[in-house]
């Protein structure tokens, strides 16, 4: 049990600013083994956006509880997804060949692809959530932060890491994944959908799997596998596309 909570622990500062145990370090075999808790993760950080919203919202307009549920996410996880999201854009952006794209995604400033693809996936996040409307927005964000993160530890389960950028990555990174880790994963990620009122909702993984499916084909032609701003652009896609698929089963199937 004490292995379990020091694994979680790991998750929890891999993926978030929330403050842990000092005993919590970034060792390779408890990072690996973390990933299992990546959408349980998923589910504290939606959980904790929700509270924002829900007690912002007592106060303020429906458009500023979100903006203040989304700033709260940002300093919740320290932008973490967002940030490889946007060195995906500037690497593939400008890059041509592999080893262009791997040193662009490792430049720390953000040029002008990862400017404008972080303005616009932003934007798709707060029209969506506020498309979906105020009833069903907490239960959303809940099940679109765990979801999402599930979409990149199958990427983790299935797809190699990149093997130049493992050579020089300086950042730790969970690179493997077992089966029984695998299925854990996919637990925490599914629940929160259970507890919507229509199971249609459970259409969504559908698009979520094709999201998957194109950048492992994708990452793969290009660099021979992910790196850890691939599972980040992995996240912050599949939230965008799960909160876009929710729009459309509740306007199709109620």
């Amino acid at each position: 049990m004490k292995k379990e909570i020091r694994i979680f622990f790991t998750a929890m500062m891999f993926f978030t600013r929330i403050p842990c145990p000092p005993s919590t370090d970034h060792s390779e075999e408890y990072l690996n083994r973390s990933s299992k808790y990546f959408p349980l993760i998923g589910i504290i950080v939606g959980s904790l956006c929700a509270l924002v919203f829900w007690l912002a919202s007592f106060a303020f307009s429906l458009e500023l509880s979100l903006l203040l549920s989304m700033v709260a996410s940002l300093l919740i996880t320290g932008a973490f997804h967002e940030d490889g999201f946007a060195d995906v854009c500037d690497g593939f952006g400008g890059g041509w060949t592999k080893e262009k794209i791997l040193t662009i995604m490792k430049d720390s400033r953000v040029g002008t692809y990862g400017v404008a693809g972080l303005v616009l996936i932003l934007a798709l996040k707060f029209t969506a959530l506020k498309e979906i409307g105020p009833s069903f927005i907490i239960p959303v964000l809940i099940a679109g932060h765990a979801i999402s993160r599930l979409n990149s530890a199958i990427l983790i389960y299935t797809d190699e890491y990149a093997r130049e950028d493992l050579l020089s990555k300086a950042k730790p990174l969970a690179t493997k994944m077992r089966k029984d880790d695998f299925f854990i994963a996919i637990i925490f990620g599914i629940a929160p959908l259970l507890f919507f009122p229509n199971l249609w909702i459970l259409l969504s993984i559908i698009p979520l799997l094709l999201v998957k499916a194109y950048f492992s084909r994708y990452f793969n032609k290009w660099i021979g596998g992910y790196t850890g701003d691939c599972l980040g652009t992995v996240q912050q896609v599949s939230e965008v596309v799960f909160y876009l698929s929710t729009i459309l089963i509740f306007k199709y199937f109620g």
